[in-house]
């Protein structure tokens, strides 16, 4: 039979810098919630975001309108002849110009202002003022060339720019509309006047294209004001989930806290009662003993005795304590040595042998030959293997066996395995039974109860040493643990085994 080991971290580490944190974290919540909240009657909720976004555009982009203007009008002056054309793209420019200082100031002052609505007008205002310059460009009559060559002229130069402006204030809402309802409507009027079949056709596409261009940017700026609001979402998701974490860290790093004065409180009571205590067992022992001459009444000496043995099991308890307070308090050093795990097993069984008979008890030995020594706290293993001895006995009832295994595991380690037929732990106990200060409701009914520290003393002290431990349990079929020690203990290098079989050379038994 072969157990595995398992070996896990004995504390988290507090992170103790994310604490500083929780008041940063919850502004940045609050914020979020605000700008969430802030929309109504259908405006966006990110106005000044979106803004914000159209600022950075326009600043990137501030070259394209300058190169349009001046190949509309090199253009146009090369094919009309009309000097106008330097007037128009001077006053276009100034007006570009204008609009790029409005930015610069919307972009210094837009974060802090609390009504970004009012930015957002002043910018629809330059946009309009640029549509009226294309609508004056519209205006400008050509005496030397063509009605159709104008058309196409003038026709290619709007949609083109009509094109890369939408795609450029695609995050200022209705800027193609108030960038080229100018236009438009100076096309259509150029139209109604001329009645010729080709301004009519321009003035049709122009229109329809600035209606799609309006559609299209209306979708894009819907779908962007998605992806913020999903950014946003995330955002507080995010800040909630930092939030959640630093208390989570901050309520964990009191909670050790906590647990290392408990541990500490314990450590010091535990060695001031053990004072008095070994003064009182000193002295009921002499009493009991006679040892200074005969007791006059028979009763002190059976009341000597008693005090004797209940200040015993008290130091017992106390011990306990102690002991889990060190290894909480991580003061549970190891001291190692070359042991025998046959030999203590041997002792400890001759320790609890008269309890056992007392209740007509059989031990049963089980041990594998020829199994070299253990690198291991010798004290500690004593311990271990005597308090599952202890538990085995106590809860056995009258009558019953207690059988005692030590061998080798499959991956080359040695074991202790002490099984009993016992009324066993019910399988919903057994995390309890495990946990410090647990008692299963067999140890509640039972007369003899105990601190429910020694099953979490041997977990701690088998850890130690980098062993496991295992129980196994049924109701009415009794108990079986199993101590484990890694094969990096064995101070004789062994190949392991497939199959641990009990042969008993050294079969005894006590009765």
């Amino acid at each position: 039979m072969g157990y595995g080991i398992s070996s896990s971290a004995d504390k988290n580490i507090v992170d103790l810098t994310r604490g500083s944190r929780n008041k940063a974290t919850a502004k940045a919540i609050r914020a979020t919630r605000e700008r969430l909240q802030s929309g109504h009657g259908g405006q966006p909720a990110f106005e000044k975001d979106l803004l914000a976004l159209h600022i950075q555009a326009s600043l990137q982009n501030a070259g394209v309108t300058p190169f349009l203007v001046i190949i509309a009008a090199g253009l146009s002056l090369y094919v009309t002849k009309n000097t106008i054309h330097y007037g128009w793209a001077l006053l276009t420019l100034t007006v570009h110009a204008l609009n790029m200082l409005l930015v610069l100031q919307a972009r210094k002052k837009l974060s802090a202002s609390h009504h970004p609505e009012r930015w957002r007008s002043a910018l629809l205002a330059g946009q309009m003022a640029t549509g009226c310059c294309w609508s004056a460009f519209v205006l400008i009559q050509c005496q030397l060339c063509g009605p159709m060559a104008e058309t196409y002229l003038k026709g290619s130069i709007l949609l083109v720019t009509l094109c890369v402006t939408a795609m450029n204030t695609l995050m200022l809402r209705q800027a193609v509309l108030f960038g080229f309802l100018p236009a438009a409507v100076a096309l259509g009027s150029r139209a109604v006047i001329s009645h010729r079949m080709e301004d009519m056709v321009l003035a049709a596409t122009f229109a329809t294209c600035v209606l799609f261009f309006i559609y299209l940017g209306g979708r894009l700026y819907a779908s962007n004001l998605k992806l913020l609001s999903f950014q946003s979402e995330k955002d507080d998701l995010i800040a909630e989930l930092e939030v959640a974490k630093s208390l989570s860290d901050e309520a964990r790093r009191r909670a050790e806290e906590a647990n290392m004065a408990k541990s500490r409180f314990l450590a010091s009571m535990s060695h001031e009662l053990r004072t008095p205590l070994n003064a009182i067992l000193g002295f009921s022992e002499v009493m009991a003993g006679e040892v200074l001459g005969p007791l006059n009444n028979p009763l002190y000496k059976e009341y000597s005795g008693d005090i004797h043995r209940s200040g015993q099991h008290l130091l017992n308890l106390i011990n306990e304590i102690l002991d889990l307070s060190r290894i909480e308090a991580g003061k549970y050093d190891l001291s190692e040595e070359s042991v025998s795990l046959l030999e203590i097993a041997e002792d400890c069984v001759g320790m609890v042998q008269l309890r056992a008979k007392s209740k007509g008890i059989t031990i049963f030995q089980q041990f594998e030959p020829n199994l070299p020594p253990v690198w291991a706290d010798e004290k500690g293993m004593r311990q271990v293997i005597l308090n599952l001895l202890s538990n085995a006995v106590k809860f056995t009832s009258q009558g019953g066996e207690v059988r005692v295994r030590v061998g080798w595991t499959a991956g080359g380690g040695q074991y202790i395995a002490i099984k009993d037929n016992g009324p066993g732990i019910p399988e919903e106990e057994i995390p309890v039974v495990l946990s410090a200060f647990g008692q299963g409701s067999i140890a509640i009914k039972s007369a003899e109860q105990g601190t429910g520290l020694g099953l979490p003393i041997v977990q701690a002290i088998l850890a130690k040493h980098g062993g496991d431990f295992k129980l196994k349990s049924k109701l009415r079929e009794g108990t079986e643990v199993i101590a484990i020690l890694p094969a990096k203990r064995i101070l004789q290098s062994l190949p392991a085994v497939q199959e641990t079989r009990a042969v008993p050379p050294r079969r005894r038994y006590f009765a």
